[in-house]
């Protein structure tokens, strides 16, 4: 459907349903807000989860023959 046949269907209501057509576009618009502002990562949400060890940026012992 074409944004035009769109209008013309909105445009042929009465008042009082333009108005419930009014307020669901908002209730669409928030909701698709709410969606996108969700899908974004949060940074730091693992912070204090994951522990590395003092000697990590250390050589392994098992690549001593190749260095």
């Amino acid at each position: 459907m074409s944004e035009i046949q769109l209008y013309s269907k909105i445009s042929s209501l009465p008042p009082n349903l333009k108005k419930e057509v009014e307020d669901f576009v908002d209730f669409l618009n928030s909701k698709f807000k709410k969606e996108t502002e969700s899908s974004k990562r949060k940074l730091g949400l693992a912070k204090g989860l994951i522990k590395m060890k003092d000697n990590f940026d250390e050589p392994m012992d098992d690549f001593k023959d190749y260095m």
